[in-house]
């Protein structure tokens, strides 16, 4: 993950006004301004290596003159952030966001220029520190436990080539890759750093991979049918239980990650007694109230999920990867429609309220 930057502390500053003229009543140019504008290609570790101070200051503005009584403004500073990007100020408390190309924020304003209201003495920029919180964002986020075969995943369905490890943390940076079907029509799938019991409490990479989460649309939990084990020291978790602790650390660090629609990807088939583990799933799927006692009670969660598709796959051999392709398209579609619809209906109110 050292590799990978999502938070970046930054200091910025508005520019300082420009001087009064008393005899003639002129007045100083404003500072310059300082903007975040989301970029396209744009990451926190380019900023980082362009700019290694982390300092960003806005011009200062024109002095008023015998010439040119209004002073010009300050030379604003544009600083280019990724998208998906929450600034958020030195208490942790979030100020605005960026989510699409051309979006910005004004990080810190110019200072006034000197005039009659301020004895035509400049005031000084605002200057603060603010962080840049990246989460990425994506249609669909791959949700699962070390060793499920995510990252194999993402390589078969998409044009990625994460890197995969054969140790229990597989995946050590967020990997961003692009399902393109035969109409041009494009998803992105996030992976994301694996997911451990206790992520919930930043165990692991815990808040890391759960932040990234939230900016999904949709996620798609990918379990190995044979069941989980991290290691010898921690106990072995069946489909079925592995599929109840990742909607319960979902659930403990943020309740309405568990409302995004789902859908589940039952990897490893190619494995002997995967039928069987197959068949054994499927029937506490259907009821899971009535196999909840195999697990602490502390574990189960409040909500269990409904998964929208349920697709035995195996990244080895490669079946049922077009059939999940097809459901991942078929499930972005409809959400996209119901936003449309939703959209619609709203705007539709407005226009009758408003007559």
């Amino acid at each position: 993950y050292s590799n990978f930057i999502d938070d970046l502390r930054v200091y910025v500053r508005g520019g300082t006004g420009g001087m009064g003229y008393p005899n003639l009543g002129g007045e100083g140019g404003r500072g310059g301004d300082v903007w975040f504008v989301a970029r396209e290609r744009t990451t926190l570790k380019s900023i980082r290596e362009k700019y290694p101070q982390k300092r960003f200051v806005a011009g200062s503005g024109a002095n008023s003159s015998v010439k040119a009584l209004k002073g010009e403004k300050g030379k604003d500073c544009e600083v280019h952030v990724p998208l998906g990007i929450s600034i958020l100020d030195e208490n942790g408390k979030q100020i605005g966001e960026l989510n699409a190309a051309g979006e910005k924020f004004l990080a810190a304003r110019g200072g006034l220029g000197g005039s009659l209201a301020t004895h035509f003495l400049p005031c000084k920029g605002q200057r603060r520190t603010v962080h840049l919180d990246l989460k990425l964002i994506a249609d669909v986020g791959l949700v699962g436990f070390p060793n499920a075969g995510k990252s194999s995943l993402l390589s078969k369905i998409s044009h990625a080539k994460p890197e995969i490890a054969n140790y229990a943390f597989t995946t050590i940076q967020p990997e961003l890759g692009k399902i393109m079907y035969a109409d041009y029509k494009q998803i992105s799938v996030a992976d994301l750093p694996g997911l451990i019991e206790g992520a919930h409490a930043n165990k692991g990479m815990g808040h890391k991979f759960l932040k990234h989460v939230e900016r999904t649309k949709q996620l798609l939990f990918v379990v190995d049918v044979s069941g989980f084990q991290l290691s010898t020291k921690t106990q072995f978790r069946t489909a079925f239980e592995t599929i109840l602790l990742l909607t319960k650390e979902l659930e403990l660090y943020k309740e309405e990650l568990v409302t995004k629609p789902a859908l589940l990807a039952i990897n490893k088939m190619d494995l002997p007694c995967a039928k069987d583990n197959l068949d054994e799933l499927m029937t506490q799927l259907e009821n899971p109230q009535d196999f909840l006692h195999l697990l602490e009670e502390e574990m189960i969660p409040a909500n269990t999920l409904e998964f929208r598709e349920m697709i035995p796959i195996s990244t080895y051999t490669g079946e049922g990867i077009e059939e999940l392709k097809t459901c991942l398209r078929k499930s972005i579609d409809e959400q996209a429609e119901q936003v449309n619809e939703e959209y619609r209906k709203k705007k539709l109110l407005l226009l009758q309220t408003s007559k």
